[in-house]
């Protein structure tokens, strides 16, 4: 039987396509978490005993349902058993704060949080079990695979690098368009195996990782958190075929001694934040030339370096299937991004206003400055909401931190536009430092052969280190 199109597989919700799967291949591994593994006909079992218990306390199609996103087959199976259902995922992580939790779970209204070992919610009036307490109730009958593609989904919180964070609402047929356009691009298939250590709570694990895995019938294999010898011994000793993971993971792979092991990867991409050109070109001398790629929460994944074909480095590539992006011509000046297509979200939860800034008529803007390189692929140059008008002029913060990580004895950078009466703004460099002392003059002459004077940084403050958040996207307002 030929393969099915894009198109038919998008007709198809996730959870319809995961059990599709499992029938056709019982015994294989579908998911394995920190070494404990799940077949097909296991994990089809598993989310279907906790959707009847879920039944059991009222749960139906549409309802939200907190869960806090541990990266085990327990935990996991839940998750799958939401979806199969037809509620609405809500992820949140287990390291956040008491407060940022409370905030999700008062603007969601769910009708239940299902937890490890309990969240502390403060004073809030909701319903909440652990893992373990859902083991205590009895698994009803239930309908499930039923839901249809223009439902609820999911709910993932954006990281509220700039402001409370907003509900992103996806339905089943975001997430299915969106792993179809994987699995065309990417040219994955169910004899794919793919090594992860992202958080479940963000789409960057959760959907490119975990769903979009599932839907091809590969091999899921999550490693709750990441260390390097753990993470290359897995990649040699699962047979990995793939592996996805975020500049700071690479960052720490390109000194390990067995990094050689990227090699017997067929893919190996990096996403989340901005991957440099010098990382780019380490890994390829170790036999990897690492696939980039672009997306946020509100779109999936829409840009991509191709399977086949050059992968330039510096560059998100090309616009992925099914999707359709305004960028500028070859030559003509950067300007903001904006994606249209079918994995463009539904909006913000309970915020029309924060929804109608960003999505018009379909397309939603990005907020992201891009241009396009010599050979048509995409450049990202910075955040409007970070551009540093200094005299007048643009300045884009990415790129004054590329050149500075470059000097010798700088580990690190982070760069803002901090109000000036005679600039307007100008440029302030955050670095870490691995020198007793730092050689302001040096750096400012040496950035001085490589960059207009007015993208140099008229001061440097040294720091231990700079905010992050889980997965190493720096958070520029929380600089002191």
């Amino acid at each position: 039987m030929p393969p099915m199109t894009q198109d038919a597989q998008s007709s198809r919700t996730l959870p319809a396509r995961w059990v599709e799967n499992w029938r056709a291949h019982p015994t294989r591994v579908a998911l394995s978490c920190d070494g404990v593994s799940l077949s097909g006909e296991e994990l089809e079992h598993r989310s279907r005993y906790f959707a009847g218990i879920l039944t059991s306390l009222g749960v139906g199609p549409g309802d939200r349902v907190v869960w806090e996103a541990t990266s085990s087959t327990e935990s996991v199976s839940l998750a799958i058993a939401i979806m199969r259902l037809g509620a609405v995922l809500v992820p949140v992580s287990e390291r956040q704060r008491t407060h940022e939790r409370h905030t999700v779970v008062s603007d969601v209204s769910p009708r239940l949080v299902v937890s490890a070992n309990g969240l502390d919610l403060g004073d809030l009036d909701v319903r909440q079990l652990s893992l373990d307490n859902l083991h205590d109730i009895a698994s009803d009958e239930c309908v499930l695979d039923h839901v249809g593609l223009d439902e609820r989904a999911l709910i993932v919180y954006t990281s509220g690098t700039t402001g409370t964070p907003k509900g992103a609402v996806m339905t089943h047929r975001n997430l299915s368009a969106h792993a179809s356009s994987l699995e065309q691009a990417w040219g994955w298939t169910a004899d794919d195996r793919l090594l992860f250590a992202l958080p479940l709570f963000h789409v960057h694990g959760l959907v490119a990782g975990l769903f979009t895995s599932l839907s091809c019938g590969s091999s899921t294999l999550v490693q709750s958190h990441f260390e390097t010898q753990r993470f290359l011994g897995a990649m040699r000793d699962e047979r990995a075929t793939m592996s996805f993971c975020v500049p700071t993971m690479l960052h720490r792979l390109i000194l390990d001694p067995d990094v050689g092991n990227v090699a017997n990867l067929r893919l190996l991409v990096s996403g989340s934040a901005p991957l440099s050109v010098q990382l780019f070109h380490a890994f390829e001398e170790q036999g990897s030339t690492i696939l980039e790629r672009y997306g946020m929460t509100e779109t999936l994944l829409t840009l991509s370096n191709p399977l086949l074909g050059p992968r330039r480095a510096g560059t998100v590539g090309l616009t992925l299937p099914g999707v359709q992006a305004d960028l500028p011509q070859r030559g003509e000046q950067e300007r903001e991004l904006r994606i249209s297509g079918p994995t463009v979200f539904q909006g913000y939860w309970n915020r029309p206003e924060a929804t109608a800034e960003i999505l018009e008529d379909g397309w939603l803007s990005t907020g992201d400055i891009v241009r396009l390189d010599d050979a048509g692929y995409a450049v990202i140059c910075g955040r409007m909401k970070e551009l540093i008008i200094t005299g007048g002029l643009n300045v884009y913060p990415s790129e004054v931190e590329d050149m500075l990580r470059l000097q010798e004895g700088i580990l690190d950078a982070a760069v803002v536009g901090v109000p000036s009466e005679e600039w307007g703004e100008e440029v302030v460099a955050y670095v870490i430092n691995d020198a007793a002392s730092l050689d302001v003059e040096g750096i400012q002459a040496r950035l001085a052969s490589v960059m207009s004077s007015y993208k140099i940084p008229k001061r440097f403050v040294t720091v231990d280190e700079l905010p992050r958040n889980d997965l190493g996207k720096l958070q520029r307002h929380l600089l002191p």
